[in-house]
């Protein structure tokens, strides 16, 4: 079934982490190095990929959840604004993008789309990744998890981009990998496919009932 129908659209939304970057060591790293300086025991690479994707502060939860049993709002605090300032000074080491990305972003520019990145990780790290792999120049804009009050799964990323780049719902896709981005698409009324590879907070993404799984994005080329 081919919910991509990429031939009648012009607006394409993707997320980033899991989707378009492999970008859980990164967060692994950063991740370990703040807690070492909060004094704190270390968590896995396994771990942070189940965490991961929900957005800066809930990664912070759920990696004191598991260390402490309970979260102390001070201790988040200085565990997250520790992270930021650790991950945001070099959020692309090991990040990588995925197998057939670039093939599909390049495709996208080729066929005229407008390609937008709409991720819950805060927009300055989410445009460095972006430039440091040079695939910034695929995108018209970065809407990042601090851009609005809300973030996915709540549907307003995606509205404000189909409003703001004017197109409308049926002309929209989203392309994402976690239950995030499959619940932000479908309250805003807004096609969306997943990619089977990506972080879906350890879960199969098939559990939340996508209308489409990809392995891979230059299927949807064929």
């Amino acid at each position: 079934m081919d919910v991509a129908k990429l031939d009648q659209r012009d607006l394409l939304l993707f997320d980033l982490d899991g989707t378009l970057v492999d970008s859980a060591y990164d967060l692994y790293r950063a991740m370990n190095l703040s807690l070492e300086r909060l004094q704190l025991p270390t968590v896995t690479e396994q771990q942070v990929r189940v965490w991961i994707g929900k957005g800066t502060s809930l990664f912070c939860e759920s990696t004191l959840k598991y260390l402490k049993g309970e979260i102390d709002p001070v201790l988040h605090q200085q565990l997250l604004d520790t992270f930021l300032e650790i991950y945001n000074a070099d959020p692309c080491v090991d990040t990588r993008p995925f197998d057939g990305i670039l093939e599909f972003l390049e495709w996208g520019i080729q066929n005229h789309k407008k390609l937008i990145c709409v991720t819950n990780k805060p927009e300055q790290p989410a445009r460095k990744i972006l430039e440091v792999l040079k695939m910034d120049h695929y995108f018209v804009d970065v809407i990042g998890g601090d851009r609005f009050e809300v973030r996915k799964p709540h549907p307003k990323p995606l509205l404000y981009c189909v409003e703001h780049y004017q197109s409308n719902v049926e002309k929209t896709l989203m392309i994402g990998d976690s239950s995030n981005d499959v619940e932000a698409a479908r309250r805003a009324e807004v096609d969306c496919v997943v990619v089977s590879y990506g972080y879906n907070h350890g879960e199969d993404i098939r559990l939340c009932q996508p209308q489409q799984v990809v392995d891979n994005l230059t299927e949807l080329l064929v």
